[in-house]
């Protein structure tokens, strides 16, 4: 008992507990925006054709700002340290979102949705490097686990608030949880790995350099194929969950499908798939079985969505659970992609991967709309889903297993 209550307090850091807040703040408002783009843009006074122009323009604006933001927070990360890139995304978060409530143009709300995007990038990146660099290698997916399981159920809660306040005071209220937040990581320390990497070294000036990444031919393909493993989540919540209403129609589901429950039904799936992922990775010793396993099982939930043909939607509700229970490797893809590089690029690494991945919306909505005159609605959606799949395996098939990794080492200049 003595020695479970030992492990418990060691899974139980104050980096793990302040990442996993973290995390759910960041998913928080990415759920947040989604659900309320369309109240708040008709509060300013817009309408019509203007709801859908203005929505793409914010979104992709936020995407950017996360896209760049993950480069800068990773960089900083490997520069200055873990835990002054939590402290300095968490602060431009709040600040942007406060100002987000503030907002009576649509100019005003384009550049505090990048600022937003932009300070939220850090957020899962640096927790997870922080943490796998801080708990015991055999402890350390636990860990991760629960940031992510934590993290993901920020969807629900944003969800729950955007649907019983205004959408200003929704607003507020993320940007005040992350000020509160602020405080709470008082409490985290520095890794003692990049303590002792900023002492000096043969790498020293190398931490944070970007560049590392395409300057060499086997570390650029592994980084790659560390983004490609994580575009099916995206793929599924941007396109077979965002356009769900539309698929439904064409899928002749009996009953309307509204996307604030399918994404609601998704965001649940993953929570308890990013449980399961992350909890098996650690019972099986490999972080690789359980991505595969968790892949083909994404294949099959997302055959099951083609072929709910004239089901009720309380089926496709559970369809779409399914997919997300089997996209919620995300917990195994966020930790794999740390605990692949050495320490001198871990934060740079762990940033930008996921919000490459996020990024990668932008372009599978795009083909999606690209091959929808030709091929059909369900078609093209299928053909994009089934691809992504395909490409993530073959990346995850060139990747190495790092259950029990030693972590303190140095990427070559």
């Amino acid at each position: 008992m003595k020695s479970q209550a030992s492990v418990l307090r060691q899974i139980l850091h104050p980096a793990v507990i302040v990442g996993a807040l973290g995390y759910f703040v960041d998913v928080y408002d990415l759920i947040l925006f989604a659900i309320l783009r369309v109240p708040s843009l008709k509060d300013m006074g817009f309408s019509g054709e203007l709801l859908v122009s203005h929505g793409i323009l914010l979104l992709n604006l936020q995407m950017l700002g996360m896209l760049v933001g993950g480069i800068f927070f990773g960089i900083l990360g490997d520069r200055v340290g873990r835990v002054a890139l939590l402290f300095g995304s968490i602060l431009l978060y709040s600040i942007a979102n406060i100002a987000n409530g503030f907002v009576h143009s649509i100019e005003a709300y384009a550049v505090w949705r990048f600022v937003a995007g932009f300070g939220l990038a850090g957020e899962l990146g640096g927790g997870i490097t922080l943490v796998t660099e801080i708990l015991p290698k055999a402890l350390r997916g636990y860990g991760t686990t629960i940031i992510s399981t934590v993290g993901v159920f920020g969807a629900v809660i944003g969800g729950l608030v955007a649907q019983r306040v205004e959408w200003r005071t929704a607003y507020f209220i993320g940007g005040g949880l992350g000020l509160v937040l602020l405080v709470l990581r008082l409490s985290v320390a520095e890794s003692a790995m990049f303590q002792q990497l900023k002492k000096g070294g043969p790498a020293h000036a190398a931490r944070g350099n970007f560049l590392m990444l395409f300057t060499n031919a086997s570390r650029f393909m592994k980084y790659l194929r560390c983004i490609l493993i994580g575009v099916p989540l995206w793929c599924i919540v941007g396109i077979l969950v965002s356009f769900s209403p539309e698929l439904s129609r064409a899928l002749n589901i009996q009953g309307e499908v509204k996307v604030a429950q399918a994404i609601a039904f998704c965001y649940f799936g993953i929570t308890f798939g990013g449980f399961a992922s992350g909890y098996f990775s650690q019972l099986l010793q490999s972080r690789r079985k359980i991505l595969l396993a968790f892949l083909l099982f994404t294949t099959l939930a997302m055959a099951a969505y083609f072929f709910t043909t004239g089901q009720s939607n309380g089926t496709f509700y559970l369809v779409i659970l399914l997919l997300g229970f089997g996209v919620g490797y995300w917990t195994v893809f966020a930790t794999i992609a740390a605990e692949q590089f050495g320490t001198n690029i871990r934060a740079t690494v762990a940033t930008t991967v996921p919000n490459f991945v996020r990024g990668a919306t932008v372009p599978l909505t795009l083909a999606f709309n690209y091959l929808k005159p030709a091929c059909g609605l369900v078609a093209s959606a299928a053909v994009i889903s089934f691809a992504c799949v395909i490409i993530a395996l073959w990346a995850l098939r060139g990747l190495d297993e790092t259950y029990d990794k030693e972590l303190d080492y140095l990427e070559p200049i």
